[in-house]
């Protein structure tokens, strides 16, 4: 009889999966997923496996881009883009599939809704700054979700990994911005799902808002670096992935913002990440050796283990 091969092969599997807080699960053609709910607000993450990139912009495209607007101050502000460097990350996390939104900001913390865009409560959630995001919103949502994970902002490099979603392109859908993938040049936002979502399942990681990370920029070299983080001590944030009134060259993958940690505008919101706090292989998530060029699932492919569940409500209820 021939072997039937495993669905898992190759890839980096979460360790625990589904994650103890998840009230359901699953695989679908962009990889595995989990929700989260709080008070009736459901939030889809997806898991982003262990891999490699090449972060920044090449010089190809910076000279492309330092075309678009001929101010100094324009070719000054994507240098900082290169040089174009290997990164290897060595741990998986789970990153919610759309930046937060009102919903979910109101259902983990009450009170008024801050954003300057109110009435739909599926637009992003904006003008919030770094410290009331860290310091109010991720530790209210990890007093719900409990103890097994760490509820985190992505560091700059898994942002732009998880960006890019193994393109290698100017933006994840293509190298020429496209008006109907992502808000720029705008007067206001949208709702978080209004574009189609990235290889990886993820929406608007283009435009929208700004997204905070959670270090600030470190300066880039030529050599590759393994699981890189910017300063976490200092007043400055970075920023990614553009905003609804700015320009289309500024919601590139590549392209780097920021911004000091107490600001705050209705250009800046966020998505937060899942991290195993377990001490196994990968923290926990995946494999601790870096996972070169690992293939992802195939659209459609059963995940035995990983197909779709739901906990019982009441199930639910005991582990919140």
């Amino acid at each position: 009889m021939t072997a039937i091969p495993s669905p898992f092969q190759g890839r980096c599997f979460p360790d625990p999966f589904p994650p103890a807080c998840a009230s359901a699960w699953g695989d679908d053609p962009y990889g595995l997923w989990c929700e989260i709910e709080v008070g009736g607000v459901v939030q889809r993450l997806r898991w982003v496996e262990p891999g490699v990139f090449m972060m920044g912009s090449s010089e190809d495209e910076r000279g492309r881009v330092a075309g678009e607007i001929a101010e100094d101050w324009w070719k000054n502000d994507i240098e900082c883009e290169g040089p174009q460097h290997q990164v290897t990350l060595t741990r998986g996390f789970w990153l919610s599939d759309t930046a937060c939104t009102q919903a979910l900001w109101l259902a983990v913390l009450g009170g008024k809704n801050p954003s300057g865009f109110s009435g739909d409560l599926e637009r992003p959630v904006e003008t919030v700054s770094w410290d009331e995001v860290t310091e109010r919103f991720l530790q209210g949502l990890q007093r719900h979700l409990g103890d097994e994970v760490a509820v985190v902002l992505p560091t700059e490099a898994e942002w732009e990994y998880a960006c890019r979603a193994g393109t290698k392109t100017a933006y994840a859908f293509g190298e020429a911005f496209e008006p109907s993938r992502a808000t720029v040049n705008s007067k206001e936002t949208v709702r978080v799902k209004a574009y189609p979502p990235n290889p990886w399942g993820l929406y608007q990681m283009h435009g929208n808002v700004w997204e905070w990370c959670a270090d600030d920029q470190r300066p880039y070299g030529a050599w590759p670096v393994t699981d890189p983080a910017g300063d976490r001590e200092g007043a400055v944030r970075a920023l990614r992935g553009g905003t609804w009134n700015g320009v289309p060259g500024r919601a590139r993958s590549a392209f780097r913002d920021g911004s000091h940690r107490h600001d705050r505008y209705n250009l800046i919101g966020f998505r937060f990440a899942l991290r195993s706090i377990q001490g196994g292989a990968g923290g926990g998530m995946g494999r601790a050796e870096p996972a070169w060029g690992l293939p992802r699932a195939e659209p459609g492919v059963g995940l035995g283990p990983a197909e779709p569940g739901r906990k019982p409500p009441k199930a639910a209820a005991r582990k919140r």
